[in-house]
């Protein structure tokens, strides 16, 4: 449906319908792989509510009083610990935790992207993974650990019709619209460093000695978020969100075919992780999926 504009006469798209809750398609799933004994990999779905706690009341069924808002937000997060000990694991568990902390401290922002302003939430997701880091590396200082204690983050705070990518390391987030799949995020990696500065050609950079080598980590030296904005407003669009434990084995045009085949997120998941496992699952290998269905 169109409206005109009284004063130019233009004719102005109306916007489309915010997705409810039943709507939303979300999942994760994650396997240690056929390798390593440990799953080193955290990841995290949720939803964010303003929400109001009864403590007391002399109303008769309280479960029948609306005490839950429309949704603010959506959450989609991967970590992916770095190192082949435990250490990697606890960090990256650390690392969600101390994300997660902030997610209720941002519904003020969520509330302000509605009003049509995004910069408190950009700077309080800057914020967030700058808080991790430091929270990974107090843990690190505590425990007097030989190695670095560190991992990767891709969050992604959906406030629709947008949605906020947050990265750092080589987890990756992927969109798809329109039929083309693209890669959001950029690898923090020495191989893809290298590649921007030229001195090492894009194909190679797969092949590359550098190429799972993290240039920006959490808890390591350097942990600079790179955030980018998406318009997640049209109906059917796929936000998915991987360890390098898929992308090692499967490729973007596999990835691509998967999700135009898609019957679901949870079947997305599962297809994408049984792939990667049987080409030798040799990391461990989480996958997370997110669309909203119907017709708005």
């Amino acid at each position: 449906m169109s409206r005109g504009n009284p004063l130019s006469g233009a004719v102005i798209a109306a916007p489309a319908e915010r997705p409810r809750d039943h709507e939303l398609d979300l999942y994760g799933l994650t396997h240690p792989g056929l390798v390593r004994d440990e799953n080193q990999d955290h990841f995290l779905l949720g939803t964010v509510h303003p929400q109001v706690v009864i403590h007391g009341t002399s109303l008769p069924e309280v479960d029948r009083l609306p005490t839950r808002g429309q949704r603010l937000a959506t959450v989609m997060l991967v970590a992916d610990g770095v190192g082949g000990g435990s250490d990697g694991g606890q960090a990256s568990r650390l690392a969600v935790e101390a994300i997660m902390g902030y997610v209720s401290s941002t519904m003020e922002c969520c509330h302000a992207v509605v009003s049509g302003s995004d910069t408190q939430l950009f700077a309080a997701l800057r914020k967030a993974a700058a808080e991790a880091h430091a929270v990974v590396q107090r843990q690190a200082a505590a425990a007097d650990l030989p190695a670095v204690m560190a991992t990767t983050l891709t969050l992604v705070v959906a406030v629709w019709p947008s949605a906020y990518v947050l990265q750092v390391g080589d987890s990756r987030c992927y969109f798809f619209s329109e039929g083309t799949l693209r890669q959001v995020t950029r690898d923090q990696t020495v191989a893809q460093d290298l590649v921007d500065m030229g001195v090492l050609p894009a194909e190679r950079a797969a092949s590359s000695p550098y190429r799972n080598v993290l240039a920006r980590a959490i808890g390591a030296a350097e942990a600079t978020p790179e955030v980018t904005r998406l318009d997640i407003s049209e109906r059917g669009s796929v936000l998915l969100l991987c360890s390098d434990g898929l992308t090692k084995h499967v490729s973007d045009e596999e990835i691509a075919g998967h999700v135009m085949s898609m019957q679901s997120s949870e079947q997305l998941c599962r297809s994408l992780v049984e792939l990667a496992l049987a080409r030798g699952g040799t990391d461990n290998v989480t996958v997370l999926a997110g669309r909203a269905v119907g017709g708005g």
